[in-house]
């Protein structure tokens, strides 16, 4: 059996892009934020560079002369904005409730791991009724790094208790499949916002696909 087809033994998810559509509302708050302080924003550029980080590892570098409790305080505005916009909108993304519910059969346990903070978790996980169907929630709120840092999987691996190996990480960005990459993970591309090319460098991807349902036959989930 190839390394690619071996059963996965966890499953970590990302979030934003992942187990919801919803980068575009992130877009259009990153957007409204960088405007409103007189900053360009090219929307394809900004989401290839800076998704999977923090919001304080993405404002630091946009804003150099502010200290912390400024950086705070624009992370809280820009939440602010995509919470209010998106709030109304909050869906599955096709096919993610069957998978979970075929790996909780088989007792193949599940994390997410997401670079969104509290409040961003608390609207999707409460909304879709999802925050039992995972072991952990790991974020840079709880002091890791952000991704392309590998340090969100490998603590959602250590609190599973399951080797990194065996593991499978589900992305919407290349910073998440790097990240995956640096963690000794295999990983799968869903293409919410991104082009299969997008994620052709990477030798951990085993899948790429527009949306759950499309996984179904994949070796490494049948939990055998």
């Amino acid at each position: 059996m190839t390394p690619s087809a071996r059963p996965a033994r966890a499953l970590i998810f990302d979030m934003d892009g992942t187990v919801v559509d919803n980068m575009r509302f992130h877009e259009a708050a990153w957007g409204r934020l960088l405007t409103e302080h007189g900053l360009p924003f090219d929307a394809d550029s900004f989401f290839k560079k800076t998704a999977g980080m923090a919001s304080a590892e993405i404002l630091a570098p946009l804003f150099p002369g502010a200290d912390a409790a400024r950086i705070d305080a624009l992370g809280h505005d820009k939440e602010s904005y995509y919470r209010e916009d998106y709030g109304p909108h909050v869906v599955p993304l096709a096919g993610l409730l069957t998978l979970m519910a075929r790996a909780d059969a088989a007792q193949v346990p599940m994390a997410l791991a997401t670079a969104a903070p509290p409040g961003n978790v608390d609207l999707v996980l409460d909304k879709l009724e999802l925050r039992e169907r995972f072991v952990t929630v790991v974020s840079p709120s709880q002091g890791f790094r952000g991704k392309p840092n590998p340090d969100l999987f490998l603590e959602a691996a250590r609190r599973m208790a399951v080797p990194a190996a065996d593991c499978i990480v589900f992305e919407d960005a290349p910073n998440g499949v790097e990240a995956a990459r640096r963690a000794g993970m295999r990983a799968t591309a869903l293409l919410t916002m991104l082009d299969a090319e997008a994620f052709a460098a990477y030798d951990n991807l085993i899948a790429s696909a527009r949306d759950f349902t499309a996984l179904d036959g994949l070796p490494a989930l049948r939990f055998a």
